[in-house]
């Protein structure tokens, strides 16, 4: 009775009374010593058998003790292990956006039994689905800040001014907009991989159009341009040779290629061909800006004599904040098409940058790049900006202003618009929108050098390469057909903007014309020795006696004065011309 009410079997070893005469205490089990047990119970008698003698009982204490080091080494790493993996750790990216970092927050909390268990099963990590790619995804400034709340004034009522003219634009102080340079690039929609294709050997069998600089690309090969995948090789100017700017038309010297290498960060290019403008000087640039951006200028042979012979360039190759790049066996005898090279291709020229600010020669930058950056591609979240025209935004009206200024040859500029029309251009209409315009005014382009961005300015120049020269008319046409295939749009801003950060200047032609003459001045004759005069000097006598001429009042005054003409300086000779 006494054992069942203790609930305490006896089983096999005896009562609790003979258990507990013979000093053992029972051992509380319903099954049998296992096998293992026993195996050691073997092991340690072995163990006490041979370790009296004096040897073996050494080198024995030695492996035991071996044994015990490397266990208690494999069991405190374990734990470690084990305690890290019951601390998930979420490694935010600063460029995520909050929306998906609250998602995998619900994500680890939701699942974080389920993966505590397949880690622990030896499940691999691939199975689980990847984080996103570490791309910029853009940013809004925060609320209350001046630049949410910005708005255009009214242009100025000035009745005699009516031409295209600077307005405001809410840029961010220098410091901060450095501080929002994104770390990651922007995403590119499908393309990932973009080469570009060398030809020592080509043909020109092509339909029509290209060029031994472009290349001789097939209607095939331009209509499978357009056709976004994720690797792809296209024509991209640079078709011979190995090496942009070696041996390809368009040549640079060695020394200038590989300082164009070390361009890591922001670049601002610029060029001037047929010694065509002057050049202008950036001005309010910070001091960070002129250490970390590269600003290249891009002449011919023609242009450097001139700068050498005037004494602005010497053996330092820089102008001011210019480094200048003298480029040799130029492609084409138009400067203007030549012109189109670093414009649409520096991101060939330039592999290592991650952005580039083109500004035509004929202008002065005034604005820090880093503000122009912040403005017009990061705060847009944008890989591609440029101004839309001031006055046009129809292609077909910008073909018909073209041949009107006599800018290209009209039956080209006829024969590119009918070769549009046949695949689909239309005039402008608010159907487009939100696009505003098809119609750039294209001296300054604001770029991200990712796939997408310039697949779209390497397929740009294609089309000049094939038609006119006027980039203009061929814009929307490469635009439309990229975004008909991928979710990809350009940052069109206003050209007032555009005109706020960049100074128009006139070419050099016309500076030559509206330069004033210049006046040949010479020095007054010595003064005469003064000489005696006398009451009957024959001078005196000779000279004819000075009359005074009476002022004429009244009505013939009035009638006089309708017959005089206005003497405008410098038209004497209109009436006798």
């Amino acid at each position: 009775m006494t054992g069942g009410s203790l609930g305490i079997r006896s089983g096999s070893y005896g009562s609790l009374d003979r258990q507990l005469q013979n000093g053992v205490l029972p051992i509380q089990t319903a099954r049998k010593p296992s096998k293992m047990f026993k195996e050691k119970e073997r092991l340690f008698h072995w163990i006490c058998k041979f370790a009296g003698r004096k040897k073996v009982g050494m080198l024995l204490l030695c492996v035991i003790s071996a044994a015990v080091f490397v266990w208690v080494l494999y069991v405190g790493k374990g734990e470690d292990a084990s305690e890290n993996e019951n601390v998930p750790s979420i490694h935010v990216n600063k460029n995520l956006s909050v929306s998906y970092i609250q998602s995998s927050v619900t994500y680890l909390e939701q699942n974080n039994n389920t993966i505590s268990s397949q880690n622990i099963m030896g499940i691999p990590s691939s199975v689980f689905p990847p984080p996103p790619p570490d791309y910029f995804l853009g940013y809004t400034l925060p609320p209350g800040h001046p630049c949410n709340s910005f708005t255009l004034p009214p242009p100025p009522a000035d009745k005699k001014r009516t031409g295209p003219r600077p307005c405001p634009v809410c840029y961010l102080p220098v410091e901060e907009a450095i501080a929002l340079m994104p770390r990651s690039p922007s995403s590119s929609p499908v393309l990932k991989n973009l080469t570009y294709i060398y030809e020592e050997n080509f043909s020109r069998d092509g339909k029509f159009g290209g060029s031994d600089f472009g290349g001789y690309p097939t209607l095939k090969q331009r209509n499978d341009s357009f056709e976004i995948r994720e690797s792809m090789s296209v024509h991209c100017g640079f078709v011979r040779g190995s090496k942009p700017g070696r041996n390809t038309g368009y040549d640079m010297d060695e020394a200038d290629l590989l300082e164009m290498e070390q361009c890591h960060g922001v670049v601002v290019a610029s060029a001037i061909f047929g010694n065509f403008d002057e050049i202008n000087q950036p001005k309010n640039i910070s001091d960070y800006a002129k250490e970390t951006v590269c600003f290249y200028m891009f002449i011919d042979e023609e242009t450097e004599k001139y700068l050498k012979s005037s004494g602005t360039l010497g053996i330092s190759k820089k102008i001011g904040l210019w480094r200048t790049v003298v480029v040799h066996n130029i492609p084409y005898t138009d400067a203007r098409r030549t012109g189109k090279i670093p414009k649409l291709l520096v991101h060939r020229m330039f592999p290592n940058a991650r952005y580039s600010l083109w500004v035509d020669g004929k202008l002065e930058l005034v604005v820090d790049p880093y503000q122009i950056l912040e403005r017009f591609l990061w705060r847009k979240n944008a890989t591609f900006a440029i101004s839309k025209h001031y006055r046009r935004f129809d292609v077909f009206m910008e073909a018909e202003a073209n041949k009107a200024a006599g800018k290209y040859d009209n039956a080209s500029i006829d024969f590119q618009i009918e070769f549009y029309k046949n695949e689909g251009l239309t005039p402008y209409s608010e159907a487009k929108l939100p696009i505003i315009s098809d119609v750039p005014e294209g001296c300054v382009i604001i770029k991200e050098h990712v796939p997408l961005s310039n697949l779209f300015t390497c397929l740009w120049f294609n089309e000049v390469d094939r038609f006119t020269s006027r980039d203009q008319i061929s814009f929307s046409t490469v635009r439309d057909k990229i975004m008909s295939k991928v979710n990809w749009s350009i940052n069109m801003f206003l050209d007032c903007e555009r005109r706020n950060f960049v100074v128009q200047k006139y070419h050099r032609d016309v500076l030559e014309q509206l330069a004033p003459t210049e006046i040949a001045v010479y020095p007054p004759p010595p003064p005469l020795p003064p000489s005696p005069v006398f009451e009957t000097s024959p001078e005196r006598v000779l000279s004819p006696p000075v009359r005074k001429v009476p002022a004429r009042r009244g009505r013939d005054r009035r009638s006089n004065s309708r017959r005089h003409r206005k003497v405008v300086p410098g038209n004497r000779d209109i009436d006798a011309s």
